[in-house]
């Protein structure tokens, strides 16, 4: 093994990426219905590259958390902010019980077994399955003043406490969200979330990724038209109920520039552009359908278009379609309305909001005409904007060194808490905007995995020595706590929320559920059972406040310990 140790001492590196990679491939590896995960099964492998003997800096393990932890926050931001009213104030209340009772559950069995700091927050992470809690408790630790060699051993433990009861923590959310939760409400996840789907139609249609309808609302058709024609452009274009538009017209081989008052004769070739209904509702006057005719070939354009125009803030949508002109409208439809994120129906009395996104469709010179009323349109990159990012990361970083004190006991979010706060402000403001800052999801991603594996390597690798050496010594007894922590703030939360938010809806209790302990499992157990998306709203709700409430608990842990 000593050619290992050398390879390993000369290139931490290639340790750092062997155990990622070896791990994320173990955590391929199911067991049943359960996969150990990428995350612990890297924390693993490193566990065991670390018995060879290697050293990795602990700047990078810093520059590692930071890029996750923010990313969390952007992503989450828009939820998060979104789910702080009234609406939502149950998916709130349930996020905070479980956050609160699993605090308790820790600090107490801590105090009541002798766990140190490290190991109590460890179990946090790993019953709780939140990650995270390992980089805010880790950065906790190491404000304490301590010395140096019991900083690290204190920051081993967490690693060691997470490795232990991780496994359970996944597992058991599953047993009590899946299993527990409808026999405890006497119906069934898959008859609730059918029935939540039937009587809470919006019109709202969502369509998951490279699903499209079969019939789209807007086609596009050319007509040879019939030999009794005898009317303009604007006539045939307001003889419906919906609008149409006639883009391009041929005559003679000859293709001409369509305008109002232009009067169409008999066999004149046609494209008529619309919604599907109102096309088909004059198919009959239109006469026969052609297909390839040369020279009516049209590209139109689909973009998403920021509202800053401030004539529009707090308007119906209704109303705004009545008062715009012919002119600025003619040629352009709305196929979609969203609001940081989420979609809204297309219905008179929607009222839009400064920061909303109206999908436009038509010919580029009618879009860019939109554009030019509406706001600013919003182009897609594959680049991320490392301006934006960068002062995010800095703000929170700049957060992270404050210090507060109640009594003796020092309190602060660290750079962790620091980054996540400000990745959700960063988020929550880029969704209100969307004109700068942009992080394609894919990148968001990338971060959050490489930040958080990476993170967890360097920690196991740094402690995973003294890691053997403890679970040998306390390992039973920390799984033991590991699966009352993970079972028993659940149940809590569950009665909580039957009897005092008297949740009804096992579909919809069992996402909330779900989301506020940020179980990614159980929640995909949830939707496989639901065989719809009843689940995924208060999921998204729960989930993202889970992610900000569960992670503080790293610093608390430590103090209250």
């Amino acid at each position: 093994m000593s050619w290992l140790h050398e390879l390993f001492n000369r290139s931490p590196e290639i340790a750092l990426f062997l155990s990622i990679a070896v791990g994320y491939y173990i955590g391929k590896i199911k067991f049943g219905k359960f996969q150990l995960g990428g995350v612990a099964g890297s924390l693993l492998v490193a566990v065991v590259v670390s018995q060879v003997g290697v050293q990795i800096d602990d700047g990078v393990k810093a520059v590692m958390f930071a890029l996750f932890i923010y990313a969390v926050g952007y992503e989450s931001g828009p939820d998060f902010f979104r789910s702080l009213g009234m609406q939502s104030i149950k998916e709130i209340i349930l996020a905070a019980v479980l956050a609160i009772s699993g605090l308790l559950t820790v600090v107490v069995l801590a105090k009541w077994f002798g766990l140190d700091k490290g190991l109590a927050a460890g179990v946090a992470a790993g019953a709780l399955t939140q990650s995270a809690i390992i980089g805010t408790a880790g950065d906790a630790i190491a404000r304490l003043g301590l010395a140096a060699d019991e900083v690290q051993r204190l920051q081993g433990n967490v690693a060691i406490g997470y490795a232990v009861t991780y496994v359970f923590g996944s597992f058991g959310a599953i047993l009590v969200c899946v299993n527990l939760l409808p026999r405890f409400m006497g119906r069934s996840i898959k008859d609730d979330a059918l029935k939540a789907e039937t009587s809470a139609q919006t019109g709202v249609q969502v369509y998951g990724p490279g699903q499209e309808s079969a019939a789209p609302d807007l086609v596009g058709r050319i007509f040879q038209l019939p030999a009794n024609t005898a009317t303009s452009i604007e006539a045939l274009e307001q003889s419906t109920e919906i609008p149409i538009t006639i883009e391009r017209v041929k005559r003679d081989k000859q293709i001409l520039q369509p305008s109002p008052e232009m009067l169409l004769q008999p066999d004149d070739i046609v494209l008529v552009v619309g919604r599907r209904p109102a096309v088909v509702s004059i198919i009959s006057r239109l006469g026969t359908e052609l297909h390839n005719v040369e020279g009516m070939e049209l590209v139109m354009q689909r973009r998403d278009v920021v509202i800053t125009n401030p004539e529009y803030d707090k308007r119906k949508f209704g109303e705004i379609r009545a008062e715009v002109s012919q002119d600025v409208r003619h040629g352009v439809y709305v196929s979609q309305i969203s609001r940081q994120g989420k979609l809204l129906p297309m219905e008179p009395d929607t009222s839009l909001m400064l920061g909303d996104v109206v999908s436009v469709f038509g010919a580029e010179q009618d879009v860019n005409r939109v554009v030019e009323q509406v706001g600013h349109a919003i182009v897609p990159s594959a680049k991320t904007d490392f301006v934006y990012m960068g002062a995010g990361l800095v703000v929170g970083l700049l957060i992270g060194l404050l210090t507060a004190r109640i009594g003796s006991i020092p309190l602060t979010l660290g750079s962790g808490g620091g980054a996540l706060l400000s990745g959700l402000l960063f988020g929550w403001f880029r969704s209100r905007r969307q004109t700068f800052g942009e992080m394609p999801s894919g990148a968001v991603q990338i971060l959050k995995d490489l930040g958080l594996a990476g993170f967890v390597v360097v920690v196991g690798i740094s402690s995973g020595l003294q890691a053997v050496h403890t679970v040998m010594d306390q390992g039973l007894l920390i799984f033991g706590i590991g699966i009352v922590v993970t079972v028993l703030p659940l149940i809590l939360t569950m009665l909580f929320g039957r009897y005092i938010l008297r949740y009804d809806n096992v579909a919809i209790f069992a996402g909330a559920l779900s989301g506020s302990r940020s179980a990614n499992p159980a929640f995909g157990e949830v939707l496989d059972k639901a065989e719809n998306t009843v689940p995924t709203v208060p999921f998204a709700i729960t989930y993202a406040l889970a992610n900000v409430f569960l992670t503080l608990l790293g610093p608390l842990i430590v103090a209250f310990v």
